[in-house]
């Protein structure tokens, strides 16, 4: 189930780089008049109108994967086994890691029979 998710984050990022080339290489309303008195917008790649269905169909395509792929992902995140929240996952990694500490051994002495119970100190008492 990890690998499914990892395939679609990456295939999200991809197609979000993608939409936003093709969005800035279309030209807004405005460039249509230019190219009209010979601006230079008449000189582009896919010619003075060609770009328009080209990109516009491109754009529609690559926006549609991008809300299949971003529905996918939620309803990944919404069907998982693993605990529902950050919080939750936060504090059963903090009980994890207490119990994994608790658990090793010490080269220290118990501090509770070191201690002495008549003046509360460590040191050995004065004579």
């Amino acid at each position: 189930m990890e690998n499914i998710n990892s395939i679609l984050l990456i295939a999200q990022v991809i197609l979000s780089i993608c939409l936003i080339v093709l969005i800035l290489m279309q030209h807004g309303k405005g460039a249509d008049a230019g190219a009209a008195f010979g601006s230079g917008a008449s000189s582009t790649v896919f010619g003075a109108r060609g770009s328009g269905n080209f990109l516009s169909k491109a754009t529609g395509i690559l926006a549609t994967l991008f809300f299949v792929v971003c529905m996918a992902l939620a309803y990944m995140a919404s069907h998982r086994d693993t605990p529902g929240s950050v919080v939750e996952s936060v504090t059963s990694m903090q009980t994890e890691t207490t119990q994994s500490i608790s658990s090793e051994e010490s080269d220290l002495p118990p501090s509770d029979s070191a201690q002495d119970t008549s003046t509360g100190s460590d040191l050995p008492p004065a004579e």
